[in-house]
């Protein structure tokens, strides 16, 4: 069973990514393409189905041109926290 701030999430980033394309002015049927993926799957995935695949999710994302965005948003020198994890966590050096 999949959470309930997951499938929030989810159905969010779903409209995200339909806004996207909307803003494009792409078809869903050009998104579906050039993402390869079938309509159907690119519909789960803007109606945030949480079952997608990763992959798909990510295709999509990059036929919209915001591939890198979500790319970074995981990135964990993008944040505070993860920068001061990164000092205490990390090894000062590493032998070659």
């Amino acid at each position: 069973m999949v959470r309930f701030a997951v499938q929030r999430r989810a159905a969010e980033a779903g409209e995200h990514l339909q806004t996207w394309r909307r803003m494009m002015g792409m078809r869903a049927e050009d998104v579906a393409t050039r993402a390869g993926i079938s309509r159907s799957t690119l519909r789960k995935v803007e109606k945030g189905d949480p079952s997608v695949s990763f992959g798909a999710v990510l295709a999509v994302a990059d036929a919209v041109g915001q591939l890198e965005h979500v790319v970074e948003a995981f990135d964990p020198m993008g944040t505070e926290l993860g920068r001061l994890r990164a000092q205490s966590a990390l090894p000062r050096r590493v032998r070659r």
